[in-house]
């Protein structure tokens, strides 16, 4: 999985690049599909955003989320939460789908 790390009024620093590289490992372990992913984080006055879209293979599509905090590291956590999220629900739908696709066959 390739990783695209850019910053708005914030420096990336080392420490962010692999907070958010270790993170996203978690979602790369859940789906092996993602093809690639951007992440933008963001400093508006005390808060804290960061933004993720996701790439499937597979015709998957996108995955977006976004999550704001007072500390960039909470953001960064949240973000990857609600990435998991999506992204475990976008694979049960898919195995949902080759099940009932494959009965149907049978049937037939």
């Amino acid at each position: 999985m390739q990783i695209k790390l850019s910053g708005h009024h914030v420096e990336i620093t080392p420490a962010l690049r692999a907070h958010v590289n270790e993170k996203m490992q978690r979602i790369q372990r859940h789906f092996d599909h993602v093809i690639d992913t951007e992440v933008i984080l963001t400093v508006e006055k005390k808060q804290q955003k960061a933004e993720s879209v996701i790439h499937i293979g597979g015709g998957g599509g996108r995955v977006f989320a976004d999550a704001i905090e007072e500390d960039l590291y909470a953001a960064i956590d949240v973000l990857v939460d609600k990435l998991d999220r999506q992204v475990l629900k976008h694979k049960e739908k898919a195995v949902d789908q080759r099940r009932q696709g494959a009965s149907l066959k049978a049937n037939f």
